[in-house]
């Protein structure tokens, strides 16, 4: 008897409390994601209208600069961030060359962001950040020490040696231009440009067999919630844009297409060309934890996955960043921003392929 009071005293809680908090879900729709939810469509037939497109320019609290040599096919981009901005990322691939991704892990003390810095260069190009943190130092931009202003700088770079001219990299002089363009404007520009300039696609055959890639930009806006994706693709897969292959390995003559995937297959015992890295940044309005903003870059990477394949080999340095933009302020749920980040990554990445397209003989002049 005492057992049966028991479970249905239970059952009663559990009843009482599904529906306290779909009470609490229903009042909190508007408040989280800006987006009038009081006359619910249960079919979800428009969905497609919710989400519109937005020029990644106008994202607030972020500004972009660029750098490049055109001789050397290689470059800088500086994301600026005028009120430093919490930031996480997530390391996908098996070789990333980069710059103090470890303080942005929610278990570290984490500081916020005064710049992101992508380039070329390999592990060369890491010496474009020593011009980018005396750029910041220099306009009074940094975490205070005490004793002096410490500006908090993560990097991260693809490798272009074997493109353009393998002795010329980002430094620190070809950093500080860089950034003194993110302070000084917003431009956020498309293709063979910045960390961009030396990107390629396609590479399972080398680089005779590759194509021209570049950087790319994308953003959305879902009620109030904004979310921007910048990301330079230097894949070792092939391109997809709604399942069609737009860029990557090509036939000998380059007259068509050849599968990245099948060709990894067929040479299982060979060993890749590790010099593939895609590295993209998911900049959002909403306020997120550095948690959050973890579990964003890792959602977001699916659209990673739908556009490049293969992705996140050994042989790839694939990296995905996540920013809160002076510290966001929409209230958004993680999985809304995740999700919405995934489906503007396909759209940044398809622009990274379609504005830096180039003849043939301008390509393997480069290689």
């Amino acid at each position: 008897m005492k057992k049966k009071i028991f479970l249905g005293l239970f059952a009663a809680i559990h009843i009482c409390s599904l529906s306290i908090f779909t009470s609490c879900s229903k009042n909190n729709d508007k408040k989280m994601l800006g987006v009038d939810t009081t006359n619910r469509v249960d079919n979800y037939s428009d969905m497609d209208n919710l989400v519109e497109s937005l020029p990644f320019s106008e994202l607030q609290g972020i500004s972009v600069g660029n750098a490049q040599d055109n001789d050397a096919q290689t470059g800088v981009t500086v994301f600026f961030f005028p009120e430093a901005s919490m930031a996480s990322a997530v390391v996908l691939g098996g070789g990333p060359a980069s710059r103090e991704v470890p303080v942005l892990d929610p278990q570290r003390n984490t500081q916020p962001l005064n710049a992101l810095v992508f380039s070329g260069g390999s592990a060369y190009g890491l010496a474009a950040s020593d011009g980018v943190v005396t750029c910041l130092e220099e306009h009074g931009y940094g975490y205070n020490t005490g004793y002096g202003l410490v500006p908090i700088v993560c990097q991260s770079c693809i490798f272009d040696l074997s493109y353009g001219k393998s002795n010329i990299r980002p430094d620190r002089k070809m950093g500080y231009k860089a950034c003194q363009n993110a302070i000084a404007s917003n431009s956020p520009l498309s293709g063979n440009v910045g960390a961009g300039t030396g990107a390629t696609v396609g590479k399972p055959g080398g680089m005779a067999t590759a194509q021209k890639s570049g950087i790319g930009y994308a953003a959305a806006r879902l009620g109030q919630l904004e979310v921007g994706v910048a990301v330079v693709v230097n894949a070792l897969g092939d391109i997809f844009q709604d399942g069609v292959k737009i860029a990557g390995m090509t036939t000998i003559d380059r007259k068509g297409f050849v599968s990245a995937e099948q060709a990894v297959l067929k040479n299982q015992y060979s060993d890749l060309i590790a010099g593939n890295t895609t590295i993209a940044a998911v900049f959002t309005n909403a306020h997120l934890s550095v948690a959050d903003l973890q579990k964003v870059a890792n959602i977001a990477s699916t659209g990673m996955a739908r556009s490049i394949r293969p992705v996140f080999t050994m042989a790839d340095g694939d990296t995905v960043y996540a920013i809160s933009l002076s510290g966001g302020m929409i209230l958004s749920d993680v999985n809304t921003v995740g999700v919405l980040a995934s489906l503007v990554m396909e759209k940044a990445i398809a622009d990274a392929i379609l504005a830096s397209k180039i003849a043939n003989e301008e390509y393997l002049h480069n290689i």
